[in-house]
């Protein structure tokens, strides 16, 4: 009996070091992800702060910190950054609504009706998930100089909308297949039409995944670079990414504390738009492409 008892509590002991050997584990590699992610943004900010422009003489410490570079952006007249960060507010808010508006139309229509050319479709969109965008960017370039949309911020939208819809199409389907038919099927015994349907029952139980949805596309003109790059010239026309750009560039060389404190402040309508919707984005990202 005592050898029984002896041998049940070293497997207890064996159990409780593996599990807090398991715990130590999990804490050191979120520790370590933590640094990974905290370093970068404590450098910008801690940039942002230093009365030098040189990167090489700046100080992740500084002994004297200044908002004279974030006063900079928004008060000397040299700087177009006010101008580049409405262009990219005025981007993101476009490529939003449009976006998540037309996906969520199309991802219904995949998701609940049976119509030819259905099946070739879903394949189109997991084919064209596989190609960026860079890969069109010549034919694009092409077809946006002659439709005269080049150096143009609609040329822009109608890039980043186009490229945004088969992956998110194809997210948002998956999400509208979890939901009951049976939900479509009691509305139309009510006498409701598809379009009260699908705006009255569907779309409040989608607002998770189309938050998503919302977000990334928010998300993508205040960090992408290089569309910008190749569909913008002037710049009045850039947005904040490109601008920021010629912080360290050109004329503007070796100004990486005013291109950090810029860099900053595009955390702060990202943050908000993330606030707004965060009751629903743990849930949208947890669900979605769940059926095919």
């Amino acid at each position: 009996m005592k050898n029984k008892s002896n041998n049940g509590s070293k497997q207890k002991l064996s159990r409780k070091n593996k599990s807090r050997f398991e715990v130590a584990l999990i804490y050191l590699i979120l520790a370590v992800m933590f640094i990974i992610i905290a370093y970068p943004l404590y450098w910008a900010f801690a940039m942002s702060m230093n009365t030098t422009s040189n990167l090489y003489t700046a100080s992740l410490s500084p002994e004297n910190w200044s908002l004279e570079n974030f006063r900079w952006l928004f008060t000397s007249p040299r700087s177009d950054y006010l101008l580049w960060y409405r262009n990219t507010l005025f981007v993101s808010t476009v490529v939003t609504v449009v976006t998540t508006l037309a996906v969520s139309f199309i991802a219904y229509a995949f998701s609940r009706y049976r119509f030819r050319g259905r099946k070739n479709g879903l394949y189109a969109f997991l084919l064209l998930q596989m190609f960026p965008v860079l890969m069109a960017m010549v034919a694009l370039y092409i077809l946006l100089n002659t439709i005269g949309l080049l150096d143009n911020l609609w040329g822009l939208i109608l890039i980043y909308v186009g490229g945004g819809i088969p992956m998110n199409a194809f997210l948002v389907k998956g999400y509208f297949d979890t939901l009951p038919k049976s939900l479509d099927e009691s509305a139309k015994m009510d006498g409701a039409g598809h379009f009260r349907i699908f705006f009255q029952i569907l779309l409040p139980l989608a607002k998770p995944i189309l938050s998503v949805v919302a977000l990334f596309n928010f998300m993508t003109p205040f960090m992408d670079f290089i569309l910008p790059r190749i569909v913008l010239r002037t710049p009045e026309n850039f947005t904040v990414a490109l601008g920021l750009y010629n912080f360290v560039n050109a004329q503007f060389s070796n100004n990486f504390s005013r291109f950090a404190a810029g860099a900053v402040l595009i955390a702060i309508p990202i943050a908000t738009v993330y606030l707004m919707l965060q009751k629903y984005l743990i849930s949208g990202l947890a669900s979605g492409a769940t059926k095919g």
